[in-house]
């Protein structure tokens, strides 16, 4: 044994057989890693496994779970020089599939096995660390109405269903996103800043795709003036998704800032990382670096803003431009 590892195992994540998905994960990483296999309980959750983990002084943590199992393990690993692990087990696996982590069991122990630690970036939301996205107004609704027996009934397609139903109640609302440099007021019916985020989270895609390791964060703005509206430039955001074009519909806003300040008016509800954690304003900053992963490297992807053709669109620099 010439490595160490804490592993943070979810019982209850996805639609497997949990005692089977363990000893799979064991037969591949124990004839190299001496685990410490930590169980995640209604009283216990990952990150408390995690931070004691932390406290220990392990070598690295590895968390298996849904994407709430991995953010939650992930936040206690912030700043620190601990390697962290994914072996995702959840229903949409968004977590891995940001990061470029194979979504199977065994490919992610040979990635945790084989692949070299990468430096990518977090976030902080309120003061909560933020590994992939925080969603505002449609995406936090759609969310909530995705529950658990929906999710282990009908697995990613939970969220889809969630979101037609959602259409029925689409509503447009203030909002005012502060960067370093400006004040952008528009009106919009959904608005997300992701530091990493997989194709699956259409309403990320604004930018020609989601850079987890620049130093900056993305935000899109979903700006339809109908229902039809929304369901076209979702698709729209589905194809941007696929092609890495970036959107070009006058509805669907985008630009990258190291931190957004964001208001609404009325105040809507919000969704960091898969789990609703109230309502805003929020503060979203970017911390470079801040989790060293054990992940695939990418290709970088120049940086693009778009903003003109938003509804009831102001921009003020703060320089007096």
């Amino acid at each position: 044994m010439n490595r160490s590892a804490c592993l943070i195992f979810n019982p209850v994540a996805g639609q497997g057989d949990p005692e089977e998905e363990l000893a799979q994960i064991r037969a591949m990483l124990e004839p190299t890693i001496n685990l410490d296999i930590h169980l995640t309980t209604v009283e216990i959750d990952a990150d408390e496994l995690a931070r004691a983990a932390v406290a220990r002084g392990v070598e690295s943590v590895i968390a298996s779970g849904g994407d709430g199992t991995l953010s939650a393990a992930a936040t206690a690993v912030v700043g620190t020089d601990i390697p962290f692990g994914i072996i995702s087990r959840g229903t949409a696996n968004a977590f891995a599939t940001a990061l470029g982590i194979p979504d199977t069991i065994a490919g992610a122990c040979q990635t945790i096995l084989q692949g070299t630690t990468q430096a990518v970036d977090v976030a902080y939301c309120n003061g909560k660390p933020m590994v992939l996205l925080a969603g505002i107004g449609f995406e936090a609704e759609t969310v909530e109405r995705a529950d658990r027996e929906a999710k282990n009934r009908f697995g990613i397609l939970a969220y889809v269903l969630a979101g037609i139903q959602e259409l029925r109640n689409l509503e447009r609302f203030e909002v005012e996103i502060e960067t370093e440099d400006r004040i952008i007021k528009t009106v919009a019916s959904a608005v997300t800043v992701a530091n990493a985020a997989p194709p699956t989270s259409v309403l990320a895609q604004g930018p020609a795709g989601i850079i987890y390791n620049d130093g900056l964060l993305d935000l899109t703005i979903l700006a339809p003036v109908s229902k039809t509206g929304a369901i076209a430039a979702t698709f729209h955001l589905f194809q941007t998704a696929s092609t890495g074009n970036a959107a070009e519909r006058d509805d669907i806003g985008y630009l990258r800032a190291k931190q957004f300040k964001i208001t609404t008016n009325p105040p809507q509800k919000v969704v960091l990382d898969g789990e609703l954690i109230g309502t805003t304003p929020i503060e979203v900053q970017c911390v470079p670096s801040g989790l060293n992963i054990f992940v695939p490297t990418t290709e970088e992807i120049e940086p693009t803003e778009k903003l003109n053709g938003l509804p009831n669109l102001t921009v003020e620099f703060k320089n007096g431009e």
